[in-house]
C-alpha cells in the first residue's frame, strides 16, 4: 500500500477506522484495553484508528471480537479490501480518455454469470446502439471536459457487450419508463435504438422489465446500478462510480431490485411501452 495515498484511498481508510473507533468507544473501553484484548501493542490500535495504518482482515476481525461485535466483522473486512476501488473518482479515470473507462471493466464482465441492471436515466450500456452511444458518451465527454475519444469508446463499449450474446450469462434488467422519454439523441437514432431494445428482448439472456409511470410504487425511483453475480454492486453517482461489497449493502440491493421488478410489466406489455415512445418521436 502507497504511503502516500490517493484521496479517494484515505477517504476509504478514513471511513472503516471511524466505524472501529465506534465499536470501540460503544463498549467503553480505551484503545490500551482494546489492545490488551487484541494481544498488541497500544500505537497499532492509534495508527489503525487515526487511519494512518490500514488494517488487515485479521486486525479487524480481532478488533470486533474485542468489542463484542464480531456480526460486523464481514462487513467491515469487505470494505477494508475494496478501500481502493469503493470511490473511484471519475475524474481520474476520465484523464484517460472515456475509451479506458469502458475498457476498465471488461473482465468484469466476462467472469460475471448473472447481471442484474436497474436504469433510471439512460439505456442499459449492454443494450445501447453504436449511435444512441455515440450521442451520450458525446454528452458526457463535453460536460465532464473529458479526453476526446468518443469513437474509441463507443468501440470499446460495443466490444464489451459482446457478453449479452456469449456464453451461459443471464441479464436481469429493470428500466424506469422514463428512459424511454428521454430524448438523449435525434430522432431517428432513438427510433433504431428502440428498435434494437425489442429485438433484444427476444434474446434468450435477456428479461427486460419496465416500471411504467403509473404503476403503484413501494419503492421510488433511484440512481442507477448494475449488480455483479449478487457479490458486487456499481452505483453511479455525478461526480464517482461506487463500488460496494459489504454484505450488507449487496443485500440492500438485490431487495432494491428484487421491490422494482415487482413495479415493472414485461412481455406484451411492455412493448407497447416502447412503441409509445416511439410514437412520441413524431410529436
Amino acid at each position: 500500500m502507497s504511503q502516500h495515498p490517493s484521496p479517494h484511498v484515505q477517504k476509504a481508510r478514513e471511513a472503516i477506522a471511524a466505524r472501529l473507533r465506534e465499536l470501540r468507544l460503544d463498549v467503553g473501553i480505551s484503545g490500551r484495553e482494546l489492545a490488551i484484548r487484541c494481544g498488541w501493542h497500544e500505537s497499532k490500535s492509534s495508527r489503525i484508528e487515526n487511519a494512518r495504518t490500514p488494517p488487515s482482515d485479521a486486525d479487524i476481525r480481532a478488533w470486533c471480537a474485542a468489542c463484542g461485535a464480531s456480526e460486523q466483522a464481514d462487513d467491515l473486512a469487505a470494505a477494508n479490501r475494496q478501500s481502493v476501488e469503493a470511490y473511484v473518482q471519475w475524474r481520474r479515470l476520465q484523464g484517460t480518455g472515456l475509451r479506458r473507462l469502458q475498457e476498465s471493466g471488461a473482465s468484469l464482465y466476462d467472469r460475471t454469470k448473472l447481471f442484474r441492471v436497474y436504469c433510471s436515466d439512460v439505456i442499459p450500456g449492454f443494450l445501447q446502439t453504436p449511435e444512441y452511444a455515440t450521442a451520450l458518451l458525446s454528452s458526457i465527454a463535453a460536460f465532464r471536459g473529458a479526453k476526446s475519444d468518443v469513437g474509441e469508446a463507443v468501440a470499446a463499449r460495443m466490444d464489451r457487450n459482446r457478453v449479452i450474446r456469449e456464453g451461459n450469462r443471464r441479464f436481469l434488467m429493470v428500466l424506469e419508463e422514463s428512459v424511454l422519454r428521454y430524448r438523449v439523441a435525434d430522432s431517428e437514432t432513438m427510433a433504431v435504438q428502440y428498435g434494437h431494445l425489442l429485438a433484444a428482448m427476444a434474446l434468450p439472456s435477456v428479461a427486460l422489465g419496465i416500471i411504467p409511470f403509473a404503476a403503484e410504487r413501494t419503492v421510488w425511483p433511484m440512481a442507477t446500478f448494475t449488480m455483479f453475480d449478487g457479490k458486487r454492486i456499481h452505483a453511479d453517482t455525478l461526480d464517482a462510480a461506487q463500488t460496494l461489497v459489504e454484505p450488507s449493502q449487496v443485500t440492500l440491493y438485490a431487495r432494491a431490485f428484487d421491490r422494482l421488478s415487482e413495479h415493472a410489466v414485461r412481455g406484451q406489455a411492455a412493448r407497447g411501452i416502447i412503441a409509445n415512445a416511439i410514437a412520441a418521436l413524431d410529436s
